[in-house]
């Protein structure tokens, strides 16, 4: 689509689509954050967005609010309209059924049960459909859904805090607080984006963390969102089953999975039985050398969790891992302007690379600053799928 195809009215109202959308960015997993704008007139009649799975959908939303005057309107919407049965009623159907005369589609819906079926339906039923209308900043609101949809793997982010000589914490381990008050809030706004949170278990003894979102009650009533609603899935990579039947993590609400090898689960039984009794559910993937084999457990939580996003918070030894994957989509590097020294822990642990051709290539898609930190946001030039 041109930008001839399209007066500057049409790209307002989907703007105006896509801003309600992102109200729904951090409540609506695993389902995918959609906005939707009914016009007859030159005049809004009805608009809509999926606030939650199981909810209504933004199209339906946005017909319950036009009510009869939807007959003859136009829809703008972030996403093909569903075109199957789900919780929720087909978009589509919903549409065919007001009468709308026109649709105007940011982006085909990836999901293999719906792409192009929509418009298809859309079309047989006589509405005329146009699709590509601010496409690229529809895909950005919903990279994590459609990077599933696609390569049956979730996003996956990798968060780092360090000082600006690269370092995590002293030598003895102390690491409280690198860096401020305002870059660990948006660490939690990270959180409550992703599905599922993976740490290793040498975090686990080392700081024996929570990995849960705690934001200010209004904070979390702005993002949609509650206390009990936002926990992400923890995710602990242990390879030999040395998670502690009193770790933290295992007495908060929310579901906590242990990812082990073959060998562990076989040869530690009475430690399997006690921490499902913790309620811990523990997944075996195949490992080699006390190395899980990330794409298996990606490609679970894909599959089996429904996760879009997922984020990596961990130690030196996981984070160089999951760098080495080259499953990594995204590097959330927090940066404090302060030096730790040389004999700090370092960020990454990565192999001694001998030439330069051998380096990992990022390239910086944003900067930003919380209070005296910086963060960078980078994408490595290739990323596996």
């Amino acid at each position: 689509m041109t930008e001839l195809d399209f007066a500057p009215s049409d790209q307002a109202y989907m703007q105006q689509a896509l801003t309600l959308a992102a109200k729904g960015q951090y409540s609506t997993k695993p389902n995918p954050a959609v906005g939707c704008v009914l016009v007859k007139e030159g005049r809004v009649i009805g608009e809509g967005w999926h606030q939650k799975a199981g909810l209504p959908h933004a199209e339906r939303e946005a017909l319950m609010q036009a009510g009869s005057l939807a007959k003859g309107a136009t829809a703008y919407v972030t996403l093909e309209p569903c075109s199957h049965f789900g919780r929720t009623p087909p978009c589509a159907d919903g549409l065919i059924e007001a009468g709308v005369k026109m649709v105007w589609i940011a982006m085909l819906d990836p999901n293999p049960l719906v792409s192009g079926q929509g418009v298809q339906k859309l079309q047989q039923a006589g509405i005329k459909v146009k699709v590509g209308l601010l496409e690229q900043e529809a895909r950005a609101l919903n990279v994590g859904f459609i990077h599933r949809m696609e390569v049956n793997l979730p996003y996956v982010i990798l968060k780092m805090a360090s000082s600006l000589d690269g370092r995590t914490a002293m030598a003895n381990g102390e690491s409280k607080w690198i860096t401020g008050e305002l870059s660990r809030q948006e660490v939690h706004k990270l959180r409550a984006s992703c599905g599922a949170i993976v740490t290793g278990i040498g975090t686990v003894l080392a700081d024996d963390p929570s990995l849960t979102v705690r934001l200010p009650d209004a904070t979390l009533a702005e993002m949609n969102l509650t206390s009990e609603s936002t926990q992400p899935l923890r995710v602990i990579l242990d390879p030999n089953l040395k998670t502690p039947l009193d770790a933290r993590m295992l007495s908060l609400t929310g579901r906590t999975i242990l990812v082990t090898s073959n060998e562990a689960f076989d040869s530690q039984s009475d430690k399997v039985k006690a921490l499902s009794a913790q309620k811990a559910e523990v997944l075996v993937v195949p490992c080699q050398e006390d190395r899980l084999d990330i794409k298996s457990v990606l490609q679970y939580l894909a599959k089996e969790e429904q996760i879009n996003h997922v984020m990596v918070e961990s130690g030196a030894v996981v984070a160089g891992a999951f760098m080495q994957s080259g499953l990594v989509n995204e590097l959330h590097s927090f940066i404090a302007p302060s030096l730790l020294g040389d004999q700090a822990k370092p960020m990454l642990v990565l192999p001694n690379l001998q030439n330069m051709a051998d380096k990992i290539q990022l390239n910086i898609h944003a900067v930003d600053q919380f209070g005296e930190d910086v963060r960078l946001i980078l994408k490595p030039k290739v990323v596996k799928k």
